[in-house]
């Protein structure tokens, strides 16, 4: 059973659990850059099931797992790349612990995916017939487990978007208090303003684990072509930025109470003189402009250093007199 710690998986599981023909159930849990909260899943399987729980890392295959297209980003899209990716790896993992089929806690019409796509993306991993999804399944082809009668359809659902609603009160009918996390929380993926900002990264050559962890930050900022801003407001949001800084990369900050730090990174080899001035007064801007908001007319001097470098400069700047000014960089 794919195991991602929403409500849905959890429910589907415990529906398989609860048939006859069922002696045997392992959950497989997949990490990746985008999925979050490893630990917390791990201890919704250890306290809901008494079963046997594996986790395999995708972060290799991170690429694919966004297959974004030309036509651009969209839920879906991401979606229907994710789940082949790990239906293809889960049907290899069945094989490999000689299980007969597998489950998921997918519904029919959530994120766009229709029963055609559902079934399309089945085919595509190589697993028709081998995946039950118990919450939709009566809107769905039999499967290899409903004919050999090790599951009985009958006592399957037929969710689609519009029923999932239920989902709670089948939980309950089956012992479960509603827990399991949302989406939101479990995948980056299904967050619009992280889809454009991927997106848009994308765009560039060099795709790097480390450039995806600083697309979640709320106050990321981009110049054309490769120029990205990104700010740590809060002590925590600092802690975490800390942690991403390159060698290459430029480190701001405008010298007031609890000043947010920026960290400004570009292809600085191929800019001039000129070009890294105008870099650095935006990225002073944009800091100064958060680290006092309302205060336009104030000039302020900014700090600023190259990670590489001991030498820390200054650059005198007004924070931006409208909020337009400062939202036409920012990347929601």
């Amino acid at each position: 059973s794919l195991f991602s710690g929403s409500l849905a998986s959890i429910v589907a599981t415990k529906v398989i659990m609860n048939q006859e023909g069922v002696d045997d159930v392992k959950l497989l849990h997949f990490r990746s850059p985008f999925f979050r909260d490893y630990e917390r899943t791990k201890e919704l399987s250890k306290e809901i099931f008494r079963c046997s729980f594996r986790s395999q890392s995708v972060k290799k295959d991170f690429a694919e797992l966004t297959n974004i297209p030309g036509t651009g980003y969209s839920t879906k899209t991401c979606c229907t790349g994710c789940r082949t990716l790990m239906l293809r790896k889960a049907i290899r993992y069945m094989r490999k612990v000689n299980a007969d089929f597998l489950v998921t806690g997918e519904i029919a019409g959530v994120r766009g995916l229709e029963v055609e796509d559902v079934i399309g993306l089945t085919e595509e991993a190589g697993a028709m017939g081998h995946v039950l999804r118990p919450l939709s399944a009566r809107l769905l082809p039999e499967t290899v487990a409903e004919r050999a009668g090790w599951v009985n359809r009958e006592s399957l659902y037929d969710l689609n978007d519009e029923g999932r609603d239920r989902l709670p009160e089948i939980a309950h009918e089956l012992g479960i208090d509603s827990c399991g996390f949302p989406a939101e929380d479990r995948c980056k993926l299904v967050i619009p303003y992280f889809g454009q900002r991927l997106e848009d990264l994308l765009r560039e050559d060099h795709l790097t684990l480390n450039g995806l962890e600083l697309l979640e930050f709320p106050l990321y900022y981009k110049s054309p072509p490769d120029v990205k801003i990104v700010l740590g407001r809060d002590e925590e949001e600092k802690r975490r930025l800390q942690n991403f800084f390159l060698p290459s990369d430029l480190r701001l900050y405008v010298p007031v109470n609890d000043g947010p730090i920026a960290l400004v990174r570009a292809d600085w080899d191929r800019k001039s003189e000129n070009e890294i001035y105008n870099i650095i007064e935006l990225a002073a801007k944009i800091t100064a402009t958060h680290a006092l908001p309302g205060e336009s007319n104030r000039r302020v001097q900014a700090s600023y250093r190259f990670e590489n470098s001991q030498e820390t400069r200054r650059i005198n700047i007004s924070p931006f007199h409208d909020e337009r000014e400062l939202s036409q960089h920012c990347v929601k």
